[in-house]
């Protein structure tokens, strides 16, 4: 999505996250009407399906014609179950309807957040170190870095430069997004385009709220080293998501990752918030991707792993694949071949042992 629109979900973020303590609503008829009618012209103008916002809403009416909602009076109630309705209709992860018992002010057209705002939420990705929770050197000379969310590519520049030095020397990298939630496609971009020698066109984004298409490309420059060489691992989960999915395919699609792990969560619309009234909104997806390659997404089925097993088998098979490349890679060195040999053979029986005792 476009800065503006990623700090419109900023500000969402930061209404939604300071409600939790205050009073839930009691809801009227009037008011449960006017949040439905709201909702229904939102998907109708900005759904990236039309003929999909067209179910949902003709659904949402119908329920409400056979009185779903009549006795329901609790914001939060009301909100999971709309989202609940939406998702009978279509299994669009990024969708949803949220409460917040704290004001939401109204929309003000091409007005961007404050600074203030802007400023509060990057001291949140400070605070969680921009989602790089742990580098590494495993055994074997493999580089490891669990990575759980993209965050704007302009914010983690020191971090990745940082990271990436580090794992610099290492004869292969695992990319571990099995805990990755997604957020940022500029982030996306920035740790890509390490791993790539020359510019590569890596994505297309679909924009049905602005009628326009913009390409992805990897930088030709990146902040330190580029990893261009590197065989790259990348591990998933179901509960790897959006900006980390899009991630995951796209490397598969380019073949510059083998992906292993789990069939991820299949979200891959672009999303933003959008006011329904003074306590609730509707996260609605407005873009979706094109790969050049595939010439689809992953929206709704997941990225498929190269090597599927268990999120908790993951890295230990990404361990032995790494150590396969890399014992490929020194065969006039015997000394170092006898070590890599004799650790993968010990791995490889960890992963034995970890399948038996998953079965037991």
């Amino acid at each position: 999505m476009r800065h503006f629109q990623y700090f419109k979900l900023v500000l969402f973020l930061l209404i939604i996250s300071t409600s939790l303590a205050a009073q839930n609503q009691i809801l009227t008829s009037a008011t449960k009407k006017a949040i439905i009618d709201s909702l229904c012209t939102k998907l109708e103008s900005h759904y990236v399906y039309p003929d999909v916002a067209k179910k949902m809403t003709e659904g949402i009416r119908n329920r409400v014609k056979n009185h779903a909602y009549d006795t329901i009076s609790n914001g939060q109630v009301f909100a999971k179950i709309l989202t609940d309705d939406l998702h009978s209709i279509n299994q669009d992860g990024h969708l949803g309807v949220d409460y917040s018992a704290t004001l939401i002010p109204p929309e003000v057209p091409g007005e961007p957040p404050t600074q203030q705002v802007i400023d509060d939420f990057k001291k949140r990705g400070e605070n969680d170190n921009y989602g790089f929770r742990k580098v590494e050197i495993l055994e074997g000379n493999i580089g490891y870095l669990k990575l759980n969310a993209f965050w704007n590519g302009d914010w983690i520049k020191e971090t990745a430069t940082g990271a990436m030095a580090f794992l610099s020397n290492t004869d292969a990298i695992i990319l571990d997004l099995r805990d990755n939630h997604g957020f940022a496609p500029d982030g996306v971009v920035l740790i890509e385009s390490y791993f790539f020698a020359d510019e590569t066109h890596m994505t297309d984004q679909i924009n049905n709220d602005e009628h326009t298409i913009r390409q992805y490309w990897t930088l030709p420059v990146v902040p330190g080293k580029k990893l261009a060489s590197k065989n790259l691992f990348i591990l998933v989960s179901n509960g790897t998501f959006s900006a980390g999915e899009d991630f995951a395919y796209n490397m598969q699609a380019q073949k510059r990752a083998t992906v292993i792990g789990e069939t991820t969560g299949g979200g891959a619309h672009g999303t933003r918030p959008y006011r329904l009234n003074e306590h609730f909104s509707a996260s609605i997806p407005f873009s979706y991707s094109i790969n050049p390659i595939t010439k689809t997404d992953w929206e709704g089925k997941g990225v498929q792993p190269d090597v599927k097993v268990s999120k908790e088998q993951a890295l230990l098979e990404a361990q032995i694949a790494a150590l396969k490349t890399i014992i490929a890679e020194s065969k006039n060195n015997n000394d170092r071949a006898k070590y890599l040999n004799d650790l993968l053979i010990k791995r490889q029986r960890e992963s034995e042992a970890l399948k038996d005792g998953g079965k037991k």
